[in-house]
């Protein structure tokens, strides 16, 4: 069975909207138009795939099932047309997604690496934001990504380029900010809850990225947990950075879309790892003296 796409955006737009009305006004079409499509698909599908009352448009189980495949495939649909035009231009440019200062330091030596590799090609910098990475490949945005764990893995595939140790960073003031290290009990943090805690507190203290979280540390409000090397990019007279005795460690990862077999991006990935190895912080945490 083939179905066409529009068909399948459209309906994707209803169960977005519960509602005709407002999913034809997104959609930018006629109300009788886009139930005339739903109906269409329905019958070429042989299942209903909405509910439908005078106030509510729920979707059946057949329609939730058809939702949940949906939009993955239209992503891959438009990222693949991204990837065409973008192919068609001259001196194409390689996109690496970073979010600045998490790129464990490694950056301008990867861009350096990666120059004097015959299929990298020119590479330019995509800046993002928090867990906006896999985003970008999933939509053909960016080719690859350099960032840390976790992240989400739909679609992705990714190296380990290099390991280290996390800190906690710490009010100057606090009991524990001299201390020559501290443990995970210490800090009253879970080790389950270390991977995400920066990226966590940033949402529930109302703030936009690390710098004001850091601030916040500073003023005493909270404290939280950051690989050594983002640490390093934030110096602070009123932050103590302390290392973490027991504390998991922070896994800076290059990755790209699931299907690619782009040997730009596979240079990309050769080069990233050939500098995290000589730096000595490839997949081995290196021991804190």
């Amino acid at each position: 069975m083939t179905v066409e796409s529009r068909p399948v955006r459209y309906f994707v737009a209803v169960a977005e909207e519960g509602s005709f009305t407002r999913a034809a006004a997104r959609l930018g079409i006629a109300g009788p138009a886009l139930s005339r499509a739903i109906r269409n698909l329905e019958t070429e599908l042989g299942v209903r795939l909405f509910e439908r009352s005078t106030r509510v448009v729920e979707l059946t189980e057949p329609g939730v099932v058809l939702l949940t495949h949906a939009r993955p495939a239209l992503e891959a649909l438009d990222a693949a047309a991204r990837r065409a035009v973008r192919a068609s231009a001259s001196q194409r440019s390689l996109l690496l997604a970073v979010k600045a200062d998490a790129d464990g330091g490694l950056l301008e030596d990867i861009l350096a690496a990666a120059a004097t590799e015959p299929d990298a090609g020119p590479v330019a910098v995509r800046l993002c934001g928090w867990r906006e990475h896999t985003r970008l490949l999933r939509t053909g945005e960016a080719d690859a990504a350099l960032m840390f764990e976790p992240y989400d893995p739909a679609g992705i595939d990714a190296d380990v380029v290099a390991v280290e140790p996390r800190v906690a960073a710490l009010p100057a003031d606090h009991p524990l900010a001299t201390a020559a290290r501290v443990r995970l009990t210490d800090l009253g943090i879970a080790p389950e809850n270390v991977t995400e805690r920066a990226e966590r507190d940033i949402h529930q203290l109302g703030v936009h990225d690390l710098a004001q979280l850091l601030a916040l540390v500073g003023l005493g409000t909270t404290i939280t947990v950051l690989p050594r090397s983002v640490a390093a990019r934030y110096p602070r007279q009123a932050v103590a950075y302390v290392p973490i005795e027991d504390c998991p460690p922070a896994a800076l990862v290059i990755a790209w879309p699931q299907h690619s077999r782009s040997r730009g991006v596979a240079a990309l990935v050769r080069a990233a790892t050939a500098v995290a190895t000589s730096r000595g912080i490839g997949t081995a945490v290196e021991a804190e003296r």
